[in-house]
C-alpha cells in the first residue's frame, strides 16, 4: 500500500478543535514500558504474521490514520507526524500546522528537536570504540574522568545503562530555573556533568537502576576525547554519513536554529513548576487552552545545549525512522556487537527496559526523546518487521503526557491488538 501525506488534514486542523475529553496522563515509567491500554481505531484489513514469530499485526491506513488524526486534535497538539513502515505497506501522515494558530501545513520533511533519541547515537559511538578496542565495558569510568566520585567502581556498561547510580542534573533546581529564566543561555558539557557531580549519588554503581542525563553527557565527552574530534564530526562520519542521513545534525552549543522546514515547538506551565511531576493544567485551564484563551509559550529557539551527547540532536520523521532500524535492527555494528547490544536489555523498575543506550518498550526497540517543545518516539519491531515514528510539536501536553510516545502507544496497540 502506498504511504499517504495528509496536508489536506493538516489544513483541516486550523479550522477546528475540539474539547480534551479525558487525555491519561503517562508518566515515563509508563511511557517507556510501552504498549498499554487506550482507545483504538476498529482493524479491517487481513492480519499480517511474520515468519519468524508468533506475533501478528494488523495494517489498515484508513484506521490508523483516522485514530492518529482525532488523538493530536484531543491532546491540542498544534502539529504531529506519523510514520509506520510494515511488511505490507507504509503509512505517512503529516498532521496539523507549524505554528499555533498558524495556516501552514506540517510536512514530512519538517525538522524537529530529537532529545533523549540522541542517546542511542552516543551509545552506538561508544560500542564502536569498544569494537575498536578504544575502550571496554568494563573500564571504570575514573580511566577518562578522574573527578567522578567513586568512579573506580563505576563502570562504562553502567554508564551506558543507567545504573552508575550518578545524579540526573536535569533534575536540579539551578538548571530548571536557568532554563525557565535564560532559555538562551549557552551551557558547556563540563558545567552539566559538574551539576550531576555535585549531587549525592542515588545509589551504589550497579545496585540499581535511574535514568541519569549525566551518564550520556559523560560518555559524550569521552567520546570526544577518544577520538579526537568533537561530537557533531563523530555523529556525522560514523552514523550519518555511512546511513545517509542528509536532513539529521548535532548544532553548534550557540546555534539555536533550525534547520528548514521546520514547526515550532510549544510547552504550558514552565519547567521549575513541573520539574517534580507536577505543575500542569487544571481541567479549567485545558478548557481554556482548548477555546483558545490560554496560550502556549513558544520554545522553538530555546537554546538546548543543556542537554549536550544526551538530547541535542534534530532530524526528520524519515531519517529517525532508517536511524530506528538500524540502530535495532543492526548496520552499523558487527553482528556480534549488534547481538549483545540487544542482549544488554534488562528490566528496570520504572517498569520498562533498558540497555546499552537503546530502551525496550513492549516488542519494539528504541527510544523516546523530549525537549520543551518537542516529543518524538521512535521504535522498531525486529520480529515483525514494523517501524514506528511520532513526533509532537507540544511537549509535554497540556497535562503533562508525553504526546508523541502516547500516540505511539495508541497506534501500536491498534496494530497489534494489545493492551
Amino acid at each position: 500500500m502506498d504511504g499517504i501525506t495528509n496536508t489536506q488534514a493538516a489544513r483541516r486542523g486550523t479550522s477546528r478543535r475540539r474539547p480534551v475529553t479525558a487525555v491519561v496522563v503517562v508518566a515515563t515509567a509508563l511511557v517507556l514500558a510501552g504498549c498499554a491500554g487506550s482507545t483504538a481505531a476498529p482493524n479491517t484489513a487481513t492480519p499480517s504474521a511474520s515468519s519468524s514469530s508468533d506475533a501478528v499485526y494488523t495494517f489498515d491506513v484508513d484506521a490508523l490514520t483516522t485514530l492518529f488524526e482525532e488523538s493530536v486534535d484531543e491532546m491540542l497538539v498544534p502539529g504531529a507526524v506519523m510514520i509506520i513502515r510494515t511488511p505490507d505497506g507504509e503509512a505517512e501522515v503529516a498532521y496539523g500546522v507549524t505554528e499555533w494558530g498558524g495556516s501552514t501545513p506540517v510536512t514530512l520533511d519538517d525538522h524537529i528537536r530529537i532529545g533523549s533519541n540522541t542517546k542511542t547515537w552516543t551509545g552506538t559511538v561508544i560500542l564502536q570504540l569498544v569494537e575498536e578496542g578504544a575502550i571496554a565495558l568494563d573500564d571504570p569510568v575514573s580511566k577518562y574522568r578522574p573527578d567522578v566520585p567513586n568512579g573506580d567502581n563505576i563502570t562504562i556498561e553502567q554508564l551506558l545503562t543507567m545504573r552508575s547510580g550518578l545524579y540526573n542534573y536535569t533534575q536540579t533546581l539551578e538548571l530548571n530555573t536557568a532554563l525557565d529564566v535564560t532559555p538562551e543561555r549557552v551551557w558547556d558539557p563540563e558545567e552539566l556533568v559538574k551539576m550531576g557531580l555535585a549531587e549525592p549519588p542515588y545509589f551504589a554503581p550497579g545496585t540499581g537502576y535511574e535514568y541519569s542525563n549525566t551518564n550520556t553527557v559523560l560518555l559524550g565527552l569521552i567520546a570526544e576525547d577518544l577520538d579526537g574530534k568533537p561530537l557533531a564530526k563523530i555523529y556525522e562520519d560514523r552514523l550519518f554519513t555511512p546511513l545517509g542521513l542528509t536532513e539529521t545534525s548535532y548544532p553548534d552549543v550557540t546555534d539555536t536554529s533550525m534547520p528548514e522546514p521546520y514547526p515550532h515547538g510549544y510547552m504550558f506551565s514552565n519547567n521549575v513548576d513541573t520539574m517534580d511531576g507536577e505543575g500542569w493544567l487544571s481541567n479549567a485551564e485545558i478548557a481554556a487552552a482548548a477555546a483558545g484563551d490560554l496560550l502556549p509559550t513558544d520554545h522553538t529557539n530555546d537554546n538546548p545545549s543543556w542537554t549536550s551527547a544526551a538530547g541535542m540532536g534534530i532530524s526528520t520523521a524519515p531519517e529517525i525512522a532508517t536511524w530506528v532500524e538500524a540502530l535495532a535492527g543492526g548496520g552499523l555494528l558487527s553482528d556480534e556487537m549488534q547481538q549483545r547490544r540487544m542482549a544488554s536489555l534488562e528490566p528496570n523498575e520504572e517498569g520498562g527496559q533498558y540497555g546499552w543506550g537503546i530502551a525496550g518498550m513492549g516488542t519494539f526497540y528504541g527510544h523516546i526523546g523530549s525537549l520543551p517543545g518537542y516529543n518524538s518516539f521512535m521504535g522498531y519491531d525486529p520480529a515483525t518487521d514494523v517501524t514506528v515514528v511520532v513526533w509532537t510539536t507540544l511537549a509535554p501536553g497540556a497535562d503533562g503526557a508525553a504526546t508523541a510516545a502516547l500516540l505511539a502507544r495508541y497506534l501500536i496497540e491498534s496494530m497489534y491488538g494489545t493492551s
